[in-house]
């Protein structure tokens, strides 16, 4: 059965003619995670969007598109287009879309993940056993074997965070890292394009692993902290080409 229907585009404000693939993008996106559509419901038809936003139904088409590919609508035949998921649900690609667009709240989901990793270091260092070593251990050697091949490196390091998370033995904790398992990604991926980054960035994950391992809770806390900077500091450096 069809999900509920939709009727205006309330919320919807006409954009600016430039950059209009952009921006029509970054508004129908904002639309769709606003709270304005429940799960299921029907997105008004095209002709609405485009007259709300004043562009194109051609525009909107493709936008919708690209978010069918993403999984975050589905499109039916002779039925209209619907949200698939939670608004919650769509974090990941909210980020993926900041990211691509440069848009400034990315960075401040970036400084959120670093406080909860941070945080989740000192409770790992707090409560790993013996066997939680060994399995980041393995991480840590992964890492070190795929130094130089990025996506694989991309990979251990992602495994390495997501572990921690789960040694730190909170739910809620690692609830929400493992939610945003997309930006660990995408961060990383975007932070290693920078030549030579690869060393150091091993280099910070021996001193978090090192730090844990010794159940050393300020070190650890402190080792971290220090890793997220770096990072931070080489994703800002990896988006100012695209910053408009």
């Amino acid at each position: 059965m069809d999900g509920p229907t939709t009727n205006s585009a309330k919320g919807l404000t006409p954009i600016a003619r430039s950059s209009v693939t952009r921006d029509v993008t970054a508004r129908v996106f904002d639309y769709l995670v606003s709270g304005e559509l429940n799960p299921g419901a029907r997105l008004p038809s095209e002709r609405r969007l485009a007259d709300a936003l004043q562009v194109s139904r051609s525009a909107i088409r493709e936008t919708l598109a690209v978010f069918e590919v993403l999984g975050i609508v589905d499109s039916r035949p002779g039925s209209g287009t619907y949200l698939r998921t939670q608004s919650s649900d769509l974090l990941p690609s909210v980020i993926n879309w900041g990211l691509t667009l440069g848009q400034p709240r990315t960075l401040d989901l970036v400084e959120a993940r670093a406080e909860m990793e941070v945080i989740t270091a000192r409770l790992a260092a707090e409560r790993a056993t013996k066997a939680d070593i060994g399995r980041l251990e393995i991480h840590m050697e992964r890492m070190q074997e795929t130094v130089e091949l990025r996506r694989e490196f991309v990979d251990a390091d992602v495994a390495f965070h997501l572990e921690i998370a789960d040694i730190a033995g909170n739910s809620v904790l690692s609830d929400l890292l493992h939610s945003v398992r997309a930006l660990l990604r995408v961060w990383v991926e975007r932070a290693v394009t920078e030549e030579g980054t690869n060393v150091p960035t091993l280099s910070e994950h021996r001193r978090v692993f090192e730090a844990i391992k010794a159940g050393d809770v300020e070190g650890s806390e402190q080792a971290m902290k220090a890793h997220m900077r770096s990072a931070s500091n080489r994703l800002r450096r990896s988006l100012e080409p695209h910053e408009q």
